[in-house]
């Protein structure tokens, strides 16, 4: 008895002073789970959440399109000038296209729209480089001190520019005076091809380095194709998409220096002196009389 008084009475020094709760305990009845905790809680209700059906997705402003990429631009716009150029069926209707030809910015920044110069259907047809300041402002291809230049190197073999029909490689001036772009050139290459299809020429002289690039396709300068004639493939007729059925219209080439080269070695101008009299023989075995 004695050891159980001393066992309650170390167990009030500890504080268990009280052996029973004061709230009746039932001890046959279902125990109740425990809430979970907090954290728990929340991924319980995440877990509800997410089995739920999905609402609508919110509407997001629409993002303008991003802007054509310059290829784009330069194809569009070659499909533009191919579908002007097929309508044209004289060389006048197809300077009054490219005039209000507004996909190539060159239009906008020269003073003219350069025209031929010549005679269309003439023997043999020149095309030049891009517009120069003279050709700019006269608004007439090989005018100025090119034009000098270029009746010069003809007339040494007897041709005059009745027997000549010229043409500038594109019909604008680039500001400056820069080369045109490979974008640019693309973009007007069908103007170029139906002009050489209207005016109908037996013989073509590439007179530059950008006509003769752009015309064969070979990234060659006019130095190194010039000396001897080369076939030139031409759409006969022009479509939108660039699908050409038509048989396409070849033409001989003969590739030389511009007539401004000519001011740069003596070896320039007896290139040029060589190749006229490679034309003067190939006009006289076409049978082509100048004074007729």
């Amino acid at each position: 008895m004695t050891d159980s008084l001393s066992l309650l009475q170390l167990y009030v020094e500890w504080g268990a002073d009280e052996a029973l709760s004061p709230v009746p305990v039932d001890r046959l009845a279902q125990p109740q789970a425990k809430p979970p905790p907090p954290i728990q809680r929340a991924r319980d209700e995440e877990h509800h959440f997410s089995r739920s059906p999905p609402s609508a997705p919110a509407v997001r402003p629409s993002r303008p399109a991003p802007p054509p990429s310059a290829a784009t631009t330069a194809e569009l716009a070659a499909a533009d000038a191919r579908d002007r150029a097929a309508r044209a069926t004289t060389v006048e209707e197809l300077h009054i296209a490219m005039a209000t030809f507004g996909q190539c910015a060159l239009r906008d920044t020269a003073t003219h729209t350069v025209t031929p110069q010549g005679r269309p259907g003439a023997h043999v047809m020149v095309v030049g480089e891009a517009p120069d300041a003279d050709e700019d402002r006269g608004g007439m291809a090989f005018c100025g001190e090119t034009g000098k230049l270029t009746d010069r190197m003809f007339g040494s073999i007897g041709l005059s520019r009745d027997d000549l029909f010229l043409a500038p490689v594109i019909a604008w001036r680039p500001p400056g005076g820069r080369p045109p772009s490979a974008m640019e050139l693309k973009s007007c290459l069908p103007f170029l091809q139906r002009l050489i299809v209207l005016a109908r020429p037996r013989r073509l002289i590439l007179m530059g380095n950008i006509p003769v690039a752009l015309l064969t396709g070979e990234r060659i300068t006019a130095a190194r194709a010039r000396g001897r004639w080369r076939d030139i493939t031409v759409p006969e007729n022009l479509s939108a998409t660039g699908n050409n059925s038509a048989v396409p219209h070849v033409i001989p080439a003969l590739p030389m220096r511009h007539a401004q080269q000519l001011r740069a070695s003596p070896t320039a101008r007896r290139d040029a002196w060589k190749d006229m009299l490679e034309l003067r023989k190939t006009l006289q075995e076409d049978g082509y009389n100048h004074d007729a």
